[in-house]
């Protein structure tokens, strides 16, 4: 018998004042049974990060010619493609020539370290590509707010995340590897 997604709620309040950008939004993520809880996380913190009205959750780890979160436009084109891990190049390649803009969120610090040693010229010659690495020490205080039903308020100012719920205050920073 094939194992069903767990359903997380999140409702979340964004007041991102480095991109003036104000809302509410009640998200539903599906927790797939091979998706850890700090990548989960890990995709509800790139959400917050890029909030936006038409930024969506794709069927992630189910869709493999989909990214993880994705805005798109009236025409159907990519505006932004979010990505989670340590993908292959072609797979990223692939994302930036579909998209506008994409975002790669890298974790797990000794193999996240590997792979960019690995990675980072090829991917220097993608202009519109962005990597975020988070570190195992703010993924591990992240996951504290991983509830099945959430409240949080997010607050983004100087590239700092302040996340908050009824008990936990967090300051996130990820490590710029690759902005453009």
């Amino acid at each position: 018998m094939a194992l069903k997604a767990t359903i997380y709620k999140a409702m979340v309040n964004v007041a991102d004042l480095d991109r003036n950008q104000f809302l509410d939004s009640n998200l539903t993520l599906a927790r797939h049974p091979s998706e850890t809880q700090e990548r989960m996380m890990l995709r509800l913190l790139a959400w917050i990060k890029y909030a936006n009205e038409r930024l969506q959750f794709s069927r992630g780890l189910s869709a493999e010619d989909e990214p993880e979160i994705w805005q798109r436009n009236d025409h159907m084109g990519i505006d932004l493609w979010i990505e989670l891990g340590l993908p292959e190049e072609k797979r990223l390649k692939k994302a930036c020539s579909q998209s506008a803009e994409v975002a790669l969120f890298t974790y797990n610090s000794r193999a996240a370290e590997i792979w960019w040693q690995q990675h980072q010229n090829k991917l220097k010659q993608y202009q519109n590509l962005s990597i975020w690495y988070l570190d195992d020490e703010q993924l591990a205080k992240l996951c504290e707010f991983g509830t099945r039903s959430m409240n949080l308020q997010a607050t983004i100012q100087d590239g700092a995340i302040w996340l908050s719920d009824a008990e936990n205050n967090l300051e996130i920073h990820f490590t710029a590897w690759q902005h453009h």
